[in-house]
């Protein structure tokens, strides 16, 4: 039986505090492997906000491909209308049927997790690692998970990640200032981000 971790997220750009998430839940959880899968078209934002799909999936690639641990799905790119992520599960649950596996997020996302689409279903097919900011205290939350959703219990796994201060929000808000974002996120997605004029007003 493998630990297969899924790191999913619009990635709009990627940036450090993902790929520090992942390595670092990797390491603490024994993980095989982290698998990015790019959103398709989120549900909670209009299309005109984000990125073309392929150029996410581009900016993942590169950000991504000096790590043998990690690897990429064009899954929810692919698929038409919106992604929910219980879709996305349940093919990958067909998968790896025997395996474990992890969902990679932000505790910020955690807190909204039952509004998502078949929440309970979600805990039936997958664990969750919140990665969370230092001084980011999570014990209300956690209590009252457990008390309300008592399915969950063992479910959710915490782990603290520094470089979560970053947010590719302010990466595309320092680009359309015209502000650095060099040793903010890999190079070579700098570089694409710039041959694109991706984020210039």
């Amino acid at each position: 039986m493998k630990k297969i971790g899924i790191m999913g997220g619009t990635f709009d750009p990627i940036h450090y505090g993902h790929l520090v998430a992942a390595e670092m839940a990797r390491a603490e959880f024994k993980l095989s492997k982290v698998l990015f899968i790019p959103t398709g078209t989120p549900p909670h934002k209009n299309r005109r906000d984000i990125s073309a799909g392929e150029v996410r999936f581009e900016m993942v690639k590169r950000a991504i491909q000096d790590n043998p641990a990690f690897d990429i799905s064009a899954l929810e790119i692919e698929r038409e209308g919106p992604s929910y992520t219980v879709e996305t599960l349940r093919v990958l649950r067909r998968t790896w049927p025997e395996d474990e596996l992890y969902f990679i997020t932000g505790s910020d996302a955690l807190l909204e997790i039952f509004s998502w689409r078949e929440a309970e279903e979600i805990f039936k097919l997958i664990q969750f690692i919140g990665a969370a900011r230092p001084g980011f205290d999570a014990s209300d939350f956690f209590l009252k998970v457990q008390q309300e959703h008592p399915e969950t219990q063992g479910k959710i796994h915490y782990l603290e990640v520094p470089a979560l201060a970053i947010s590719s929000t302010d990466i595309r808000a320092r680009v359309r200032r015209g502000e650095p974002i060099r040793y903010l996120l890999p190079e070579p997605v700098r570089l694409y981000l710039e041959e694109l004029g991706l984020y210039v007003e």
